[in-house]
């Protein structure tokens, strides 16, 4: 290949993985890092922060490789997926092997790169992506798993840059778990139909579309709940109060997108609501930190 197709080959890739999606976990990573500083009252490395986001591209690049190329056969047959990378030929299976191999490589460099505790708990984590991957088939608690998932990226900056744990970055954990899998279910809402009449696992397939918004909307008050338990022992005061409230407003809003006979504005929910939530609980945290 020459020069030219190696890029599109590339983006090619980033597109297959949905990399700008990176937005939603990245800053709940930063965020970690804010509040394992505010532990230590030490400011992080430079070498600290480069290494935590470099873990956190590869982990979910592996991840997301990990889900398209297992569900691919499942994809092909959805007619809203079928036109995803793998199913319509755009990556082979082969060009997604080896992209999720470097990926993993990255992932665990890195982690090797922050503290020898990180590098032991890699694999636990990417024994979590392959989980998820698989959940459809055989529960109806897939979201939860990917909010495991996701939860672990303030978790592992913590864990970077203190080698321990403590409970500001747990309920932040919590939080971003009863997020993720929130949305999650919003996001299942659109194979409804297709989940049930081929047997897969998802909790509307389960409880059905009403039972599974009032679930979203238990979640999201959770997610809430766990945003303000943070505050206890991290040093964080009410300018990260006052942000708490704003994500509390985005989730309203989020939620009056969205209705069970009505997923025409999905995409507005899902894609940009959720990434002005983490976006904005981190720069609000930031600035208390700061000030």
């Amino acid at each position: 290949m020459d020069r030219k197709q190696v890029q599109d080959k590339i983006v090619t890739l980033l597109e297959m993985i949905k990399f700008s999606h990176t937005i939603f976990a990245f800053p709940f990573a930063l965020m970690g890092v804010v509040l394992a500083s505010l532990a230590s009252g030490e400011a992080p490395g430079i070498g600290q922060v480069f290494w935590v986001c470099v873990a956190m591209v590869g982990a979910r690049s592996a991840a997301m490789g990990l889900n398209r190329l297992i569900d691919a056969k499942i994809d092909a047959e959805n007619p809203r997926t079928e036109e995803r990378h793998i199913p319509a030929g755009k990556v082979s299976f082969l060009e997604a092997l080896l992209f999720i191999l470097a990926a993993l490589v990255i992932f665990f460099f890195a982690a090797w790169m922050l503290n020898p505790l990180c590098f032991k708990l890699a694999p636990v984590a990417i024994g979590f992506f392959v989980l998820y991957a698989y959940c459809k088939r055989f529960t109806h608690f897939a979201h939860v798993v990917l909010g495991i998932c996701l939860a672990a990226a303030p978790i592992g900056a913590w864990v970077a840059l203190r080698g321990d744990i403590g409970w500001p970055v747990i309920a932040l954990g919590m939080a971003v778990l009863f997020w993720v899998a929130g949305f999650d279910i919003f996001y299942a809402l659109q194979d409804y139909d297709y989940d049930v009449e081929k047997g897969l696992h998802s909790i509307p397939s389960r409880l059905g579309k009403e039972k599974a918004f009032l679930l979203v909307r238990i979640f999201h008050g959770l997610m809430l709940l766990f945003l303000l338990l943070v505050m206890p022992g991290s040093g964080l005061g009410w300018i990260y109060f006052f942000g708490v409230l704003v994500v509390a407003g985005l989730l309203a809003y989020e939620h009056m997108l969205v209705k069970p006979d009505d997923l025409s504005r999905l995409d507005a929910a899902f894609f940009n609501m959720n990434g002005y939530i983490s976006v904005t609980i981190f720069i609000f945290t930031l600035i208390d930190a700061l000030v």
